[in-house]
C-alpha cells in the first residue's frame, strides 16, 4: 500500500495484548477425559465428549489409551460401560514419572465438570473466586 507521497507503508497488526497468542490448556484431552471418568465411572462416550469439546470417536480413542496403557479397566454392564480408574498408576513423562495419578485426580476431584455441551460453563457466571468471566464483563 502506498501513501499520497508515493512511499510505499506496511500496515502491523498487533494482536490485543489481552487475547491469548494460542488456545493451549494445561490439561491435554486424555487427562480432561480421564478426570471426566473418575468423577462418573458409568459415563457414556457421548456425555465424555461433550463435557470435553471432543467428538465420540476422539474420546473412545483415548479411552482405549488409557486402558492399553493400565491406566483404567472397562468392564460391561448390561449396555453400559463400567470403568475403573487405576490410581496407584504413575505419570507417563519421565518430569512426572515419580507422582501417582491419585494426586492428579484427587486435586480435580472437587471442580464441578462443564455443563454447557460446548465448553462453556453455563450458569456459572463467575469461576471459583468470584471473578467474572472475560466474556460476562460488559454485562
Amino acid at each position: 500500500m502506498s501513501d499520497k507521497t508515493g512511499i510505499r507503508v506496511h500496515t502491523c497488526f498487533v494482536a490485543d495484548e489481552h487475547e491469548p497468542r494460542t488456545s493451549w490448556t494445561f490439561l491435554t484431552q486424555h487427562a480432561r477425559v480421564l478426570l471426566m471418568i473418575s468423577r462418573d465411572p458409568q459415563a457414556r462416550v457421548r456425555d465424555l465428549a461433550a463435557a470435553c469439546g471432543l467428538t465420540e470417536r476422539a474420546v473412545q480413542a483415548i479411552i482405549t489409551d488409557l486402558e492399553s496403557a493400565g491406566y483404567l479397566t472397562r468392564t460391561r454392564h448390561g449396555r453400559r460401560n463400567h470403568y475403573r480408574i487405576t490410581r496407584h498408576m504413575h505419570f507417563r513423562h519421565p518430569a512426572e514419572a515419580r507422582h501417582e495419578i491419585a494426586g492428579f485426580l484427587e486435586l480435580f476431584a472437587d471442580l464441578s465438570p462443564p455443563t454447557g455441551t460446548d465448553g462453556t460453563h453455563e450458569g456459572r457466571p463467575d469461576d471459583r473466586h468470584g471473578h467474572k468471566h472475560e466474556r460476562d464483563r460488559s454485562s
